[in-house]
């Protein structure tokens, strides 16, 4: 029988079974496209699964081909990889000016990593009740960069619930969507606003290290109003993305893709070569040069670990 993995405990796994949700175990180990995981069955996964012979239990026998999936390396095992959700059709992520503040770098590894699968991605900036007169330039800085980019990027308060719905809601309609950020920037907040019968534990941000605690333990996806899901991860601390190749990086920066193949080596890093048309072009001001440091940032560390 075929059923959707929405919620992952560890060992155990929900899994959604037409009307019924039935809990099953992994039957031994899965190898996937030799990727070195940390989950190898992740909330989102379509799996084949069966009953436990005179048990109330289910087994998870294969997991389906993913259709995308967003990874990124582990912080416990070095070496692996973590799946945050798979098969999904968009991703969130939740940003905040202060307590904590959300960085361009960990912005940008987290749509490089979209990027990899053409997944759309949107900024929701959250916690705007709280902003300073300080932290309007940062805001104007995100506006600069991402929206000509193509990434929507929405103001919200989710406490307050400010057109909240309005907003969002139509996005979120018959899609699977992912939210994503740092622990204590209000995901767990915003998926209680929006989803059907969620109710996830929240906490206030350390006013000693402005720093969220994790409160969303496992990822799980809860069904909207109009169909669709809201898939809530875990918060996530630093986004290191998995090893690629040096000219590979540049496809995975929207800004970059434009220019491929068009500089005068096929095989452009676009950071010294002579005759290149990325650094052309970030010289004469089309490109930002704070994406372009992320650029070199990434390429320097993934170029240490080759």
């Amino acid at each position: 029988m075929k059923g959707r993995v929405i919620k992952s405990t560890g060992s155990w796994y929900h899994v959604q079974l037409g009307e019924e949700t039935i809990q099953a175990r992994l039957r031994g180990k899965f190898k996937q496209e030799e990727l070195k995981l940390t989950n190898p069955v992740a909330v989102g996964d379509w799996v084949k699964i069966a009953k436990e012979a005179d048990q109330a239990t289910w087994v998870i026998q294969d997991i389906l081909p993913r259709e995308n999936y967003i990874i990124r390396k582990s912080t416990r095992k070095q070496h692996f990889s973590h799946i945050l959700a798979s098969n999904i059709d968009q991703a969130f992520l939740i940003i905040t000016l202060r307590n904590p503040r959300t960085s361009l770098g960990f912005i940008d590894r987290f749509l490089v990593s979209t990027e990899s699968f053409r997944i759309p991605a949107f900024l929701i900036i959250n916690k705007m009740d709280l902003i300073k007169e300080r932290d309007m330039e940062f805001l104007e800085v995100i506006q600069e960069i991402y929206k000509p980019l193509g990434y929507p990027v929405y103001e919200i308060s989710a406490l307050e619930n400010d057109d909240l719905k309005e907003k969002l809601l139509p996005i979120l309609k018959g899609k699977s969507t992912l939210l994503a950020g740092h622990s204590g920037v209000g995901k767990s907040t915003l998926l209680n606003e929006l989803a059907t019968g969620a109710n996830q534990v929240t906490r206030e941000v350390s006013k000693f290290t402005t720093k969220g605690v994790h409160t969303t333990t496992f990822a799980e996806m809860f069904p909207m109003p109009e169909g669709g899901y809201l898939i809530d991860t875990p918060g996530i601390k630093e986004f290191g993305i998995l090893e690629i190749e040096g000219q590979e990086l540049s496809h995975y920066f929207v800004e970059l893709r434009d220019y491929l193949g068009k500089c005068k080596y096929h095989n452009c890093t676009h950071i010294n070569e002579p005759g290149c048309l990325v650094l052309e072009r970030l010289e004469e001001g089309y490109i930002h040069p704070y994406r372009y440091d992320s650029y070199l940032k990434i390429y320097h560390e993934e170029d240490s670990h080759r």
